[in-house]
């Protein structure tokens, strides 16, 4: 009886078991309340139990799949022609669902990090909007986050919601108010999508197609091949390094054998781990995107790109990878992305990051179809790195879908541009396009130009608006050779289009390479240009290992290099009269490398006497000519203390001057470059510090504040309004 009792619950649990996994079942994104894609084939899929005929009906349709030996179906509805009348989605297998209250229109998807996030409820005016947010012709789909190092079809969410004051709250503002316009304007039911994580890179969100679609992220690329169990890469590394185990126990077997002491096995490769956090490469469009693919949607909105500041022109690269890579999994070359700008915001380190990283930004949309920027650097808030003010974000994301994806060529969505650029005499003359009429948006002068000589000192400009020109001057500037605007993280420039949408951040214009060198100093000109840099916005690299020279000319010398020149020009605030210096000598090594800043990259460090070094400067105390001895350098990397253990004559142990103790241990560290006349108890030029960006200390002759004659900790690069660094040799 017991074993009866046991053989009959067993076939019934497994009659259960069978029939839940027998029924049709649909992934999160169908549910009640969505909304299906207009004017495109809308794919519809689903698990079921293997062999099952599965069969989707929406108004007059009726499409049928035989699920395949995995359990997946899919059907492909032909176009769909929108409606504001709700409808029921029916799909029926073994069993039957209905998704009730589906509305055909259009679908958009939100991503991108906090700003993208930043709920409604905390946006200006959210509590008026969350109020009369009732809506039923906008729909609602909020995803939860999650990570997964491989692609999902599950996706964490709870289903679509009509706009109402229950579901607004904790939405995007920033979709919400685009959503809105777009419903607004074009009479279309409108499905949103919030898949965003705040504080989260661009890496996450991109497919490893969209990487391998651009060759500057091969690196990328590469790693999440060799990740993948799939791909001959991983196979190929496994392969290896299964050999070189192998190698290791064999070796270590006889090791023992002969009493040989044994070595530590081959370190497991790095490229083979597992990500382990959020941040990675494709971790999040696996668990927050892939689960939609292939959804038929228009398009999507992003708003991201605060924590990879860093990356500067590097950015746009990865804007393409995740654009190309979307594109490529949901099937549709015209999906249209549409983007924020960044805000200014009081990031620290060098205030030139922000408008860079704005150039980047704006170069995609030039790439790029079915793309365009937000221009927002008018709705910010420089102490809040989340600006609230996201109805303006929203609508101008809406009219730039409106313009390009909808077609409406009376609409106005792009920002002015520069068009030329001309040099007339003292003045810099700019013509604008995408601007009937140019004007400010506070009525005051037009600011944030800049104008520079050929000494690389930007100043700020007079402007002159008529029409859609703009002229620049500055009475000390008689011959301007380049221009910028709004060229700081804090800029929140007024100029703007007769329709009310911002100039952003761009430069123009080109610098001499040699800039007013050869004007100053004669004897230069037999020297050949190495490197440049504006050493007040210093910008290291690869973890500050590696300085990132404005020109590099170290792949076109060549010959011996018999001499060495560095020529250091200062523009101090409030001073009409720039400080220079030039200072040559034999060459510090062979290298070309090490001739420049000191980094880790270089591995260029040098505590030592030089000798014949000349010294041409402008600057009150430095004493100028040829000496034949009493010079030293200490260039390194690394940190340094005040003792002077290279025993140099005339040097303190306690302020740091021309006889400092270089610490070798910690790089890349504090960094030092300079060069001292020590039998005049004197520093020439000093550059410290260079990783602290328009934070170093840098100066001529001995610092005048303070006790350390090298400007150690002097801070000082925020004096000055502008400068120029060149290392240039000559060659025998």
């Amino acid at each position: 009886m017991k074993r009866f009792l046991f053989f009959a619950l067993f076939v019934a649990a497994s009659s259960v078991a069978a029939t839940i996994y027998a029924d049709v079942r649909l992934p999160e994104a169908f549910s009640s309340n969505m909304v299906l894609q207009r004017d495109m084939k809308v794919p519809i899929w689903g698990r079921a139990d293997a062999g099952e005929k599965v069969t989707v009906s929406f108004g007059s349709q009726s499409k049928s799949a035989t699920t395949a030996a995995d359990g997946t179906w899919q059907v492909e509805l032909d176009p769909l022609t929108m409606s504001a009348e709700p409808a029921t989605l029916t799909i029926k297998g073994n069993n039957e669902l209905k998704l009730d209250n589906v509305l055909v229109g259009d679908v958009w998807l939100c991503s991108g990090q906090s700003n993208m996030e930043w709920s409604l409820s905390r946006s200006d005016g959210g509590k008026e909007e969350i109020e009369n947010s009732t809506n039923p012709n906008i729909r609602l789909l909020q995803v939860n986050k999650a990570w997964k190092t491989t692609p999902q079809t599950e996706l964490p969410t709870k289903g679509w919601t009509e706009c109402n004051p229950t579901t607004t709250p904790g939405f995007s503002g920033v979709g919400y108010f685009f959503g809105k316009k777009l419903n607004a304007d074009l009479n279309v039911p409108i499905g949103l999508i919030n898949s965003s994580w705040g504080g989260t890179r661009i890496e996450p969100w991109t497919t490893p197609a969209g990487f391998q679609k651009v060759p500057t992220l091969s690196n990328i690329s590469d790693e999440i091949a060799a990740k993948d169990p799939s791909t001959s890469a991983h196979k190929e590394l496994v392969t290896k390094t299964l050999q070189e185990y192998r190698d290791w126990i064999k070796a270590t077997e006889k090791n023992l054998a002969d009493g040989v002491v044994v070595e530590a096995p081959p370190a497991f490769p790095a490229m083979l781990t597992p990500y382990t956090d959020h941040q990675k490469p494709t971790v999040l469009h696996n668990a927050m995107v892939h689960p939609f693919v292939p959804l038929a949607m228009r398009g999507v909105i992003w708003y991201q790109g605060e924590s990879n500041l860093g990356d500067g022109m590097l950015y746009a690269e990865k804007m393409k990878a995740l654009i190309e890579g979307w594109r490529m999994a949901f099937k549709n070359p015209q999906l249209g992305f549409y983007y924020a700008q960044l805000a200014p915001y009081t990031y620290g380190g060098s205030g030139d990051a922000l408008p860079r990283f704005w150039v980047a930004q704006g170069t995609v949309e030039k790439a790029l179809p079915y793309c365009g920027m937000a221009v927002i650097n008018d709705v910010g808030n420089i102490k809040d790195i989340h600006p609230t003010n996201k109805r303006v974000v929203g609508d101008r994301l809406a009219l730039l879908a409106e313009n390009r994806t909808y077609g409406k060529s009376d609409i106005v969505c792009a920002s002015p541009e520069l068009d030329s650029m001309d040099v007339e005499g003292n003045a810099v003359v700019l013509k604008m396009k995408n601007a009937k009429s140019l004007k400010t948006r506070d009525g005051k002068a037009p600011d944030w130009f800049e104008i520079a000589g050929a000494d690389a000192v930007y100043k700020k400009a007079d402007a002159r608006i008529d029409g859609t020109t703009i002229t620049l001057t500055n009475g000390t500037i008689s011959k301007p050779y380049a221009m910028r605007y709004a060229w700081d993280m804090i800029a929140e420039p007024n100029v703007q289009n007769e329709a009310g949408l911002q100039l952003s951040a761009f430069r123009a214009g080109e610098i001499p390479e040699r800039g007013n060198l050869d004007t100053l100093l004669p004897e230069a000109k037999n020297f050949k240009l190495l490197y440049t840099l504006n050493p007040l916005a210093p910008r290291l690299t690869d973890n500050n290992t590696r300085i990132a020279y404005t020109t590099d000319k170290s792949k076109e010398i060549v010959g011996k290099v018999k001499r060495i020149g560095y020529f250091l020009y200062l523009q101090k605030k409030g001073e009409k009269t720039p400080q220079y210096v030039f200072v040559t000598m034999a060459p510090l090594s062979p290298e070309l490398g090490k001739l420049g800043v000191p980094t880790k990259a270089t591995g260029a460090r040098f505590q030592q006497k030089v000798n014949n070094v000349t010294v041409a400067s402008n600057v009150d105390g430095v004493e100028t000519g040829t000496f034949a001895d009493g010079c030293n350098v200490e260039f390194w990397d690394c940190n340094y203390g005040a003792k002077n253990t290279g025993g140099v004559p005339g040097a303190s142990d306690e302020a740091f001057d021309f006889g400092d103790e270089m610490s070798t241990g910690n790089s890349p560290g504090y960094g030092s470059m300079q060069i001292h006349n020590f039998a005049k108890k004197q520093t020439v030029f000093a550059f410290n510090n260079f990783g602290a960006g328009p934070g170093c200390d840098i100066g001529i002759g001995n610092c005048p504040t303070g006790t350390n004659p090298d400007w150690t900790f002097s801070h000082s690069a925020g004096s000055y309004e502008g400068g120029q660094m060149m290392v240039l040799v000559e060659t025998e």
